[in-house]
């Protein structure tokens, strides 16, 4: 049996090694258009929170509830939107 091991320095989660780790992320979109973002989660955020209270208030059926992952998923993707400048 042959086993190769090379000796460079990489690895499979960063293939090139050390020499791109220390690289900054530069904004592809606006501050216009990053505060969109933030508004429409923060927004977003709210509207799903104040869903779930009134449907705990009203004692629902759990099964209503299962939209709201929809709403709060859409939320925390512009959020992190916001947060990554994507």
């Amino acid at each position: 049996m042959n086993l190769n091991f090379s000796s460079t320095n990489t690895n499979q989660l960063n293939p090139l090694g050390d020499e791109g780790a220390n690289e900054v992320c530069i904004a592809n979109i606006s501050p216009k258009e990053r505060k969109k973002r933030l508004d429409f989660a923060i927004r977003q955020g709210v509207i799903a929170v104040m869903l779930l209270v009134a449907l705990l208030y009203f004692d629902v059926h759990v099964l209503w509830r299962l939209p709201l992952f929809f709403v709060f998923a859409a939320a925390t993707s512009s959020y992190f939107q916001w947060r990554d400048k994507t």
